[in-house]
């Protein structure tokens, strides 16, 4: 069976009323787009959609998760993992003074860009970014540093789950297979005509085509409970299984 997902608009404090080319624009600060419409979905999918930093956080076994860059502003970054290794204590004390935000490795951020981002990686999106989220399927996130934002935060659970040295997150720009881990693999497929592929997730990034017959656009996440999908037209996916 092929379903189209359907989109969930989530407002977030840090998103964006400009939402084009991947949906219309809106009245309110939209951060995320959740996709969902089937029970027991295999994974989680998400764009979204930054006009200020995120919190400093990170995420407990059971929601291992991957970003592709669709867009980004000039000197937009990504965190992931520390420059170098620290202590517990001084993860938490420099979670409560701010400092994290420097001891955290930063990345430039480019359209194509992956970054895979394991449980227990600490890790901050910054501001100016459109992306995909590709996740285990929970929402788990325990905040460390929020920027002075009076949201709570979580330093017991999110110093007992992190991993404290640095972590190689970021892969350049590529076609092809962009992560392989125990809980999912990801492949971007640039196609100008018939592709068959092996996918239970497929997220249109650019242009139209039809999954198995049906039409499909850019903005658009699909779920396929089968063994292969036959994929037509000129378009720019990712496809997870």
């Amino acid at each position: 069976m092929l379903t189209r997902l359907t989109p969930r608009l989530v407002p977030k404090v840090w998103g964006s009323k400009r939402l084009e080319p991947l949906f219309p624009d809106n009245t309110e600060k939209i951060g995320e787009v959740w996709f969902e419409g089937v029970p027991d979905l295999p994974l989680l999918i998400k764009f979204l959609f930054t006009t200020e930093p995120l919190s400093v956080q990170v995420h407990p076994e059971g929601k291992t998760e991957m970003w592709h860059i669709l867009a980004a502003e000039p000197g937009a970054k990504i965190a992931a993992g520390f420059r170098e290794p620290i202590t517990e204590q001084r993860l938490r004390e420099s979670a409560l003074s701010g400092e994290i935000e420097q001891l955290l490795e930063w990345h430039e951020a480019r359209p194509g860009d992956t970054f895979f981002i394991p449980a227990g990686t600490v890790h901050a999106i910054g501001a100016g970014l459109t992306l995909c989220e590709i996740q285990q399927w929970s929402d788990v996130t325990y905040r460390l540093f929020d920027y002075g934002r009076p949201r709570e935060l979580h330093l017991d659970e999110g110093t007992r789950v992190s991993q404290l040295g640095p972590h190689p997150a970021r892969q350049s720009a590529r076609e092809g297979v962009l992560v392989t881990c125990p809980f999912f693999t990801t492949e971007r497929v640039r196609m100008d005509g018939s592709v068959s592929r092996k996918a239970s997730m497929i997220v249109v990034l650019e242009g139209n085509l039809e999954i198995d017959g049906q039409p499909a656009k850019a903005g658009e996440a699909w779920y396929a409970d089968k063994a292969t999908v036959e994929l037509l037209g000129r378009a720019t996916v990712l496809l997870t299984s």
